[in-house]
């Protein structure tokens, strides 16, 4: 199997047909077979299943694609990232993040870019951790940008900042936000969380406390906007950062109320494939992500405490 038969089989895959593929690709169809019938005879096994309108992948064929596009992404990269060595910065990254690290840098990050780098191209992408995660993983982008991630030997992983966790909602829900709430009297609001698969264990760096606070839920969201608006009608209140709804509370909508006995917090990390090998263009980004970060806690845009690096 060599990258020429991945590329052909990758085509055939997404575009679901032989005769489109080829189009595509500007060859023959008849080549474009020849070459597929090869990579099955190779593999010894059938990777599509062939129907009056097109080509339906196989298990097998399912498997060999999500290897595949890997493969091919790193390929790629790597080809920008060779021919561009001592040049300027150009190629493709891809970066997912969550909704607070958007909110914080993303405008900023989009601008640095283009003023930097003109010739980079990037694709950005905000989700909840536990999704980036999934398409870090699935080599979908090149860089995440999360809390909490799993201890995994398939991430090489860097902390970045802490957060302090609050309590937020209506005054009338949540009590005066001038004395602090224990995690005690948490537990008896009508708290509401952020969750979306792997997303809960990005709500808090423990997770027995995360666990307390899950069984004493109300509500469970996968909705920013849902949540905003469960909270601005009193419906309960979050475990969150002063960030997450930064401007209800500018606007005096919704209060926040610190946490003690013990205070919460969370770790944001960049996030990288451990067997991916870094370009310059990813480079690049990486660390144009981390200045604009730590900008933002200088500048007091981001309430959070960078964590110290080991040397």
């Amino acid at each position: 199997m060599d990258s020429r038969q991945l590329r052909y089989f990758a085509a055939i895959y997404e575009a679901q047909s032989v005769s489109r593929a080829a189009e595509g690709l500007n060859i023959a169809a008849s080549a474009l077979s020849h070459h597929l019938s090869n990579l099955e005879t190779e593999l010894a096994t059938a990777l599509f299943a062939r129907k009056p309108r097109g080509m339906q992948a196989t298990a097998a064929g399912e498997r060999l694609y999500s290897h595949a596009r890997g493969i091919l992404r790193a390929i790629n990269a790597a080809t920008d990232d060779l021919q561009e060595e001592g040049r300027e910065v150009t190629g493709d990254v891809s970066v997912g993040m969550s909704y607070s690290a958007v909110k914080a840098i993303g405008v900023d990050l989009m601008k640095s870019v283009m003023t930097d780098y003109p010739k980079l191209r990037l694709s950005l992408s905000e989700s909840l951790s536990g999704s980036t995660l999934v398409h870090l993983m699935a080599s979908e982008i090149d860089l995440a940008v999360v809390y909490n991630p799993p201890n995994d030997p398939k991430l090489r992983v860097q902390p970045i900042l802490e957060e302090e966790m609050v309590c937020v909602g209506r005054a009338d829900i949540i009590g005066d936000s001038e004395v602090p709430v224990t995690f005690q009297e948490l537990l008896n609001l009508p708290l509401i969380l952020l969750r979306q698969g792997l997303s809960a264990r990005a709500l808090l760096d423990d997770a027995s406390l995360l666990k307390q606070l899950e069984s004493r839920a109300r509500f469970q969201m996968n909705s920013v906007q849902a949540i905003a608006g469960c909270l601005v009608d009193g419906l309960g209140c979050i475990v969150g950062t002063r960030l997450f709804m930064r401007e209800l509370l500018e606007e005096g909508k919704l209060h926040a109320r610190p946490i003690t006995k013990p205070t919460l917090t969370r770790t944001l990390y960049i996030c990288e494939l451990a067997d991916r090998p870094a370009t310059f263009a990813l480079e690049a980004v990486r660390q144009l992500i981390m200045k604009l970060i730590f900008a933002a806690l200088s500048e007091g845009r981001w309430d959070a405490f960078p964590v110290r690096q080991a040397d």
